[in-house]
């Protein structure tokens, strides 16, 4: 079995990641600064989740502090890879403090792949996002669409993230999977994002609101399906970009009305203009995916939304004060 070091452990990918990790047996040591991007609780349940489970080691570490990462592989011995998890994530905040997530996304990577380097760890995995596409890709949209035009600083700092990652595999022979994730949801799923604030806002007889007119579409993926392909990415690959996302496409419309179904209560929309920040629709191609990981999504978009409301009604005493901004 082998030994992993995943940035981000205390994150909605992250947790999910090292638990398929070590259910397969691997060790892994996480890692998270617990930042305050969003309600703590959320990353406090995650981590509760991990910390009692054999091969399973925490460290509440930053990984723009090269130092302290420096220290955790004095101490932890040889990783036989990497997998950063760790980001600040959003398009819409990455508008308002753009600085906080080019520290962590480039710098942070950066500080990652020289670990790698100085250490001769052998692969390095990295999550980057189907907003890195921008405005006009092809649906739906494989890896070759052009990603040099990003909406957002958030997509921007990813895409450099990646670029970052070839110049390591190109200079020193890393091997790297890069894997631009689309929309993602499930249990205890960052409170920022449409299908954790909806399940609540509904649930709990909020207002909804909604940007836009509704209309606009996400290829949503469920969290379990993105942790197992992300796991398959370990793989020696050379240096591959592959997206990872959902099988069904859905309106934001249509999710409520779901959603609607298995609360058994009616949302109250109120409509807001749409956001300059948000894409229109986003849909994977993912046969590439396929065809180098035997990978394709496995969780129907029902069936996800069925498992996540049910998460929600069970931790519903804390998960209902859950802050959604």
């Amino acid at each position: 079995m082998a030994n992993y070091l995943v940035s981000g452990a205390a994150g909605f990918i992250g947790s999910k990641v090292c638990d398929v990790l070590l259910s397969e047996g691997h060790s892994v040591l996480g890692v998270d600064n617990l930042n305050d991007a969003y309600d703590i609780r959320l990353k406090q349940w995650r981590l509760a989740q991990l910390q009692d489970r054999e091969q399973f080691s925490y460290a509440q570490k930053d990984i723009r502090d090269l130092p302290a990462l420096e220290d955790l592989h004095a101490d932890h011995g040889s990783f036989d890879g990497i997998i950063n998890l760790a980001a600040r994530a959003g398009v819409r905040a990455s508008t308002e403090d753009p600085w906080i997530f080019f520290s962590t996304n480039v710098t942070g990577t950066l500080n990652l792949l020289e670990l790698c380097r100085r250490h001769s760890i052998p692969k390095f995995v990295l999550a980057s996002t189907s907003s890195i596409y921008g405005a006009d890709a092809p649906l739906p949209t494989p890896e070759t669409a052009d990603s040099s035009h990003p909406l957002q600083p958030y997509a921007a700092s990813k895409k450099a993230a990646e670029v970052l990652c070839h110049s390591y595999h190109y200079l020193y022979g890393l091997d790297v999977t890069v894997f631009r994730y689309f929309t993602v949801y499930g249990p205890a799923g960052r409170p920022d994002m449409v299908m954790f604030r909806f399940l609540q806002w509904i649930a709990e007889g909020k207002q909804v609101r909604l940007n836009g007119d509704g209309e606009q579409t996400r290829g949503f993926t469920y969290l379990d399906d993105i942790a197992r392909g992300t796991v398959l990415g370990l793989k020696p690959v050379g240096f591959e970009i592959i997206n990872l996302g959902g099988h069904e496409v859905i309106s934001m419309n249509d999710m409520i009305e779901i959603l609607e179904e298995y609360l058994g209560r009616k949302a109250q929309i109120k409509h807001f203009p749409a956001h300059p920040a948000d894409m229109l629709a986003n849909q994977a191609d993912v046969e590439k995916a396929g065809n180098l990981l035997g990978w394709e999504p496995a969780i129907s978009l029902h069936e996800g939304i069925r498992r996540m409301v049910d998460w929600y009604m069970q931790e519903r005493s804390w998960a209902s004060q859950v802050l959604t901004p």
